[in-house]
């Protein structure tokens, strides 16, 4: 990314404002475009992303007062037409239209019926995964019983919003008190969907609720590989985008249901090229050895220090493959960045592990140099 990128510009600027207020003008004669357009490019650019949605609703709440059964009409008649139908993939549309969730919550609580049919139209053109979690927390039977019909919706869009809106940890996402377990009969609908857009989020969703309960994950999976529903592939797919945080702790279960023995007899032999510098990069050999041409999942483990003498680790994908004659060698090249402002790099003792099919299988010690 570009150093002087700045997501919150590109999604919220005065031409995506300008488009709103447009869209609000030809809903409604009376609405004053020019005065909504200045009153949000008063603030805008002082705040940050998640409050530049919060303020650019509160102006429209200004613009268009009243409950929602007062503004809805006009809030339906600004939408664009709906994203195109033919995608399947990689079109969560435009980040202008999520501030219409924030009035929608805003005004709406109270009218949790309507609520929800004019999320049902704008989630159309912008997920409204973040505005329907006040509802589904406030009104959750009334929300998973339209949710059980949206699954059969024709908009794929609708049907995502059934999994990516129940998430557990959905980021940026009210929390909303439901047991893991509530969400599932509307992912078995879901997870023989033909839309990668939805059974992505099927996945993650799953995703989320192996960090507390990894047996309740792996166990549905198995249901759904007995019951032959979804295509086999695409499957496999969600499979193993689901068990991704899985295995990098090396979970034997969720190794065992990828194709991997974590009990295989497989040694491994690293070798360190060259000194390990900030701003340039860890370089190392791995030679593995075993059985036949059994099936490996490898991943690299660097320990890093911290500051205050503390260690962290980070997983990293190293190859999936298989040992031809017993045995497999590969190289990696880790750069170890000196500028990242999420994980600050510290000189000092470091140590690189080897995971194979879940297990640590060798280690060495090394000096990371400033």
């Amino acid at each position: 990314m570009a150093q002087n990128f700045s997501l919150k510009d590109q999604l919220f600027n005065d031409e995506k404002t300008r488009y709103l207020a447009g869209l609000f003008a030809g809903a409604d004669a009376s609405f004053d475009a020019c005065a909504f357009h200045a009153q949000v490019m008063s603030r805008l650019l002082d705040l940050e992303l998640k409050e530049r949605m919060a303020w650019i609703a509160e102006c429209l709440q200004q613009a268009i007062p009243g409950d929602l059964p007062d503004v809805a009409p006009t809030l339906l008649r600004s939408l664009p037409p709906p994203l195109d139908p033919s995608k399947t993939d990689d079109d969560f549309g435009d980040f202008i239209f999520a501030p219409l969730g924030d009035w929608v919550v805003a005004v709406g609580l109270d009218h949790p019926e309507l609520a929800l049919d004019v999320l049902e139209e704008i989630t159309q053109r912008f997920s409204m995964e973040w505005a329907i979690r006040p509802f589904l927390k406030a009104y959750p039977d009334l929300v998973l019983s339209q949710m059980e019909a949206w699954c059969a919706h024709n908009s794929y869009h609708v049907r995502r919003l059934v999994s990516e809106g129940t998430r557990p940890r959905l980021p940026w996402g009210q929390a909303v008190g439901l047991d893991l377990s509530d969400p599932l009969p509307l992912l078995d609908r879901l997870h023989a969907d033909g839309t990668r857009y939805v059974t992505r989020s099927v996945a993650n969703h799953l995703n989320d609720i192996t960090k507390k309960d990894p047996d309740l994950v792996l166990d549905r999976l198995q249901v759904w590989a007995e019951d032959g529903q979804q295509d086999r592939a695409e499957l496999e797919w969600m499979t193993t985008h689901t068990l991704r945080g899985l295995v990098k702790s090396g979970h034997p279960r969720a190794m065992k249901m990828l194709g991997f023995d974590p009990e295989a007899d497989i040694r491994a032999d690293i070798e360190i090229t060259g000194e390990a510098r900030i701003g340039e990069a860890l370089e190392f050999d791995v030679a593995l050895s075993g059985a036949g041409s059994q099936p490996v999942l490898v991943d690299y483990i660097v320990h890093f220090q911290r500051p205050g003498g503390k260690t962290s680790a980070k997983v990293h994908k190293l190859k999936q493959a298989a040992l031809k004659d017993g045995a497999l060698t590969l190289s990696k090249i880790h750069k170890l960045k000196g500028d990242a402002t999420t994980f600050k790099l510290v000189p000092g003792a470091h140590r690189l592990e080897i995971q194979v099919n879940g297990q640590v299988r060798a280690g060495v010690d090394f000096e990371l140099l400033a």
